[in-house]
């Protein structure tokens, strides 16, 4: 981890895209700087998060809950990491801008990963080739049939390929999102994070 700044965190908003397969991340990442900060409030924070979305209006959830994006394709800043999470993804797999941003993006970060049909997103992208990766339970049998090269699991809650972690559905992101805050800035951050957001982390 840079120890000059923060490590920016950038999740993709769209139409129809799980509240928690976002929140729950951005909860996680925003959580672990705040305990991180706690210890030493004179450092930078380990992680700086930011909303990306197509444009910067408002982004109706699938439940029905608006976010209001942070920046749009053309003017988000490079992130260290990318998480695109899942949901209703049938329109942002037939978008061409949006494939490209995560295409362009993901090629700049040090872990790209997904959450739930996310990584729909990142295989129409190009990102995921012949890894082995996961999915929601219930879109296993959709993803090895669209992409028979991947090496398609089920089961783990999340599987961690090095530059691509994906994950499994809903509340897998937040411990997959727990394993990247180990990854980057240490174990302890991690349980304290878990701990402090009252979550059983499930650690494999």
């Amino acid at each position: 981890m840079n120890a000059d700044r923060p490590l920016r965190v950038a999740i993709l908003a769209f139409d129809e895209v799980e509240a928690l397969d976002l929140a729950g991340p951005y909860e996680v990442f925003t959580t672990a700087s705040r305990m991180a900060l706690r210890g030493a409030p004179e450092a930078p924070p380990p992680f700086e998060v930011i909303c990306v979305a197509r444009t910067v209006t408002p982004v109706r959830m699938r439940a029905g809950l608006t976010v209001m994006p942070d920046h749009d394709f053309a003017t988000a800043p490079t992130a260290d990491v990318l998480v695109v999470p899942g949901g209703v993804v049938d329109a942002e797999m037939a978008c061409s801008e949006t494939l490209a941003w995560i295409a362009a993006a993901g090629r700049e970060t040090r872990i790209t990963a997904s959450v739930c049909t996310g990584a729909f997103l990142l295989a129409a992208a190009g990102l995921l080739q012949r890894e082995a990766v996961t999915t929601h339970w219930e879109d296993i049998a959709d993803l090895r049939r669209r992409f028979p090269a991947l090496a398609v699991k089920e089961g783990p809650r999340w599987v961690d390929e090095g530059r691509i972690v994906t994950s499994a559905g809903i509340t897998a992101g937040i411990d997959m999102s727990l394993h990247l805050v180990a990854r980057l800035a240490g174990e302890a951050l991690a349980l304290r994070t878990a701990r402090q957001m009252d979550f059983a982390w499930t650690r494999a």
